[in-house]
């Protein structure tokens, strides 16, 4: 517990409550949503933390204190609940009775990723453009990455304490992309190492498979409270 508590609680960051506006741009859509105080970890999931709790050391062949990738949504999800488990906490996520659909219990005390919505508004941590920051000091991306991924917290972090919330790889969130139009999909956000400035944005919103693996995708934790 000791050990798990090394590399995840002095990690973590408490977000304030508020409102977020939120655009899509592909459906011309915008709305509100109000995001309660929630917990968010200060870096990336690393490869060192993701092969200590699962046991999988193939994933840590990239550097220790690289993000994760290659991870599938539902890798995401299953370490969420195999952490908070290890930590003694009630875990968020279970199968709907006929099996078929990922449940989430948000009165958990337990580990999880973020929304859509809670990643935006950390993500913007009160400012008020597309970035945070000049892009050059906050992320690596296509232009600064030399093509690989990098250790977590080497850029700067936003106003918040959060770092690599832009570039360096992009991030699982829980939300269903467009259920009518692209099923299953998920949610990514942040922009990666490979991606040219305009990616990297706190709007851009992409998706994903939920049993892909892409190596400039991985996740960050969350936490209700």
């Amino acid at each position: 517990m000791r050990e798990i508590n090394k590399y995840v609680d002095n990690k973590i960051i408490k977000i304030p409550g508020g409102e977020i506006a939120l655009r899509d741009d592909r459906i011309k859509r915008k709305w509100a949503v109000e995001i309660k105080p929630f917990l968010l970890s200060k870096y990336l999931v690393t490869s060192e933390l993701y092969s200590y709790i699962t046991k999988n050391l193939t994933l840590n062949l990239n550097g220790e204190k690289k993000p994760v990738v290659n991870v599938s949504w539902h890798d995401a999800v299953s370490f969420c609940n195999l952490l908070s488990e290890k930590s003694g906490l009630n875990k968020c996520y279970s199968l709907s009775s006929n099996g078929e659909e990922i449940l989430c219990d948000w009165e958990s005390d337990g580990y999880r990723l973020p929304t859509d919505a809670e990643w935006e508004y950390a993500c913007k941590a009160g400012t008020t453009g597309a970035r945070y920051g000049d892009l050059d000091k906050i992320a690596w991306y296509k232009e600064n990455s030399g093509g690989k991924v990098h250790d977590v917290g080497e850029k700067e972090p936003n106003p918040w304490g959060l770092y690599d919330m832009l570039g360096n790889v992009w991030e699982w969130c829980w939300d269903v992309y467009d259920e009518q139009v692209y099923g299953s999909y998920r949610i990514l956000r942040g922009g990666g190492w490979s991606d040219p400035d305009r990616g990297c944005l706190a709007t851009n919103r992409r998706r994903s498979h939920p049993t892909f693996s892409i190596d400039d995708l991985g996740f960050r934790l969350a936490k209700s409270y």
